[in-house]
């Protein structure tokens, strides 16, 4: 029984969890929302630790000559580790969680039971931060129940501390369903979360030296799911206004109410230094004053760029800056070749923040386009552009969610526009390409267009599933039909590492009859699990 979280410890837990993370890999992909085979989130979680660990590893045990305590030392190296390594959105909320916990307890003699909630608070502080629109019912919700419950324990017994947290994190899991309607039709608790549980699960395992076989919790179905707000861009704000800002971490809190006040699409994200970081802030506004305003009452804002989205320059409305790239994450030979016959460098698939930075810096540009093509990779590639800052690149992610988007992105690319104005561009060009994918359910499930079984073919549209039929090609044209319903002049069609022959050719056909006016290019696009993505502009 240990009293203490020692650096040995934090070597023990990351080990422990890493491995108690592949055990649970498989059953933590199967949380998936929407019933095709391409749920992640155990792999991710598993890639991002073993990051960390690998982190670890480097290490000599050798501290600083002045810093952090020994502890301190090993929790930073696997926070850094983590977000150098983190893959898809709960690996990029992960990272933060340690290196929230990592910040607050690399000051303190020892970490004992009240030091230990006080660090879950701070990561869970961390969490909450990195996201900009926080969504109840998610590993957010998982990991403050958790901090919740190690404060309100308030004890100096380190392990019965833990043991208290995970518990309160596995309640708080079952209790998902009923915070996110997408996880109550779907059946499953969120994986992030559950993902979470077992690192505490872990944590506890190595203060204690007893394992707790803790199955994933079945969600309630008697109470019905709660409506859940998501918040994108509105159309009622004008303005762009972004800026770095040196501040103390205590200014930031006011900084986001006020500019949540004026405007929205806010994110506020720090470096993570202390006690005074650099910030990146960014708000939609129709008050441009008063967003500098709360800037300049926080810290100090520099690099101050405002752009009015009603305006397209036809010049050039301040110095181009020389060196751009642009860097497009792609799944899928053909998709890459496309890609990188428009000058762009590809990554392949779900990389880490590690391997998306490493691309950004080997393109030798001061000026970096990102598009991830995926809401996981988003979060990844985020978190490689504030990583890139301490570079002197600037990095601004353009926010794909298919290749389609991307190819309809990169084909408005103007070097001569200043990059603010190309980057505004790009994300225009992309918004207005609708994009779905076709696949085959992997498992039987309840989705918004109705129940589907294994073999069952799925036409998602944006994400959400719109069509299940039995027949690929039919399918694949009713969803085409569907989305040229609401206008449309040209479409994109990559056909999949799987798709039969002809696929691509029979779609072509189907909209020359019913679309005669609308222009069809057709790519191999050699994707897995998706024989079509369908991008129409």
């Amino acid at each position: 029984m240990l009293d203490t979280l020692d650096a040995a410890a934090v070597r023990r837990w990351c080990a422990s969890g890493l491995a108690a993370l592949k055990r649970h890999q498989g059953e933590i992909d199967q949380l998936n929302v929407y019933p095709v085979p391409d749920g992640d989130t155990g792999t991710n979680l598993v890639l991002t630790l073993t990051s960390a660990q690998q982190a670890l590893a480097m290490d000599l045990d050798t501290l600083p000559d002045s810093g952090p305590t020994a502890h301190g030392h090993a929790l930073r190296l696997m926070a850094q580790g983590a977000l150098l390594g983190a893959r898809g959105n709960s690996g990029v909320i992960l990272s933060q969680i340690l290196r929230g916990f990592a910040d607050q307890a690399a000051g303190v003699p020892a970490v004992r039971g009240r030091e230990f909630a006080a660090a879950l608070r701070s990561g869970t502080a961390a969490a909450y931060t990195a996201v900009s629109r926080p969504v109840e019912g998610t590993v957010l919700t998982v990991v403050a129940a958790a901090a919740a419950a190690a404060e309100e324990a308030d004890s100096d017994d380190l392990p019965a501390v833990a043991g208290v947290a995970a518990r309160a994190a596995a309640a708080a899991l079952a209790r998902t369903p009923e915070q996110l309607p997408a996880l109550a039709r779907a059946g499953v608790v969120d994986a992030g979360g559950r993902g979470l549980c077992v690192l505490l699960d872990a944590l506890v395992e190595v203060l204690t030296g007893e394992r707790t076989a803790r199955p994933a919790p079945t969600p309630r179905s008697a109470r019905p799911a709660a409506t859940v707000a998501r918040e994108t861009g509105s159309d009622e704000y004008a303005y762009e206004v972004q800026f770095l800002l040196d501040a103390r971490a205590e200014a930031i809190a006011g900084l986001r109410r006020a500019l949540d006040a004026l405007g929205d699409s806010l994110v506020v994200v720090g470096d993570g230094r202390e006690p005074e970081g650099t910030w990146n802030v960014h708000v939609h506004v129709n008050d441009v004053g008063a967003a500098v305003e709360a800037g300049v009452a926080a810290g100090r804002p520099y690099r101050i760029s405002v752009t009015r989205f009603a305006d397209q320059p036809e010049s050039p409305s301040g110095p181009v800056v020389a060196g751009r790239a642009a860097v497009v994450v792609a799944t899928g030979g053909g998709i890459a070749d496309l890609f990188a016959a428009e000058g762009a460098t590809v990554v392949p698939g779900n990389p880490s923040t590690g391997e998306l930075l490493d691309a950004v810096r080997s393109t030798g540009a001061a000026r970096v386009v990102v598009l991830p093509n995926d809401a996981n990779t988003e979060a990844v590639a985020s978190a490689a552009a504030r990583e890139a800052h301490r570079y002197g690149i600037k990095v601004s992610v353009v926010p794909t969610r298919s290749p389609v988007q991307a190819l309809a992105a990169l084909a408005v690319r103007d070097g001569d526009r200043r990059f603010e104005d190309d980057v505004i561009a790009m994300a225009e060009a992309a918004g207005a390409c609708r994009y779905a994918e076709v696949c085959h359910a992997s498992r039987e499930a309840l989705t918004v267009a109705g129940p589907c079984r294994p073999g069952d073919v799925l036409a998602l549209v944006e994400g959400e599933v719109h069509l299940i039929g039995t027949d690929l090609t039919d399918t694949c044209a009713a969803v085409v039909d569907r989305m040229l319903g609401g206008g449309g002049e040209m479409v994109t069609l990559l056909a999949g590492v799987d798709a039969p022959a002809g696929l691509t050719d029979a779609v072509r056909a189907h909209v020359a009859r019913r679309w005669p006016f609308v222009e069809v290019h057709a790519y191999p696009g050699g994707q897995p699990f998706y024989p079509l993505l369908v991008g129409i502009e």
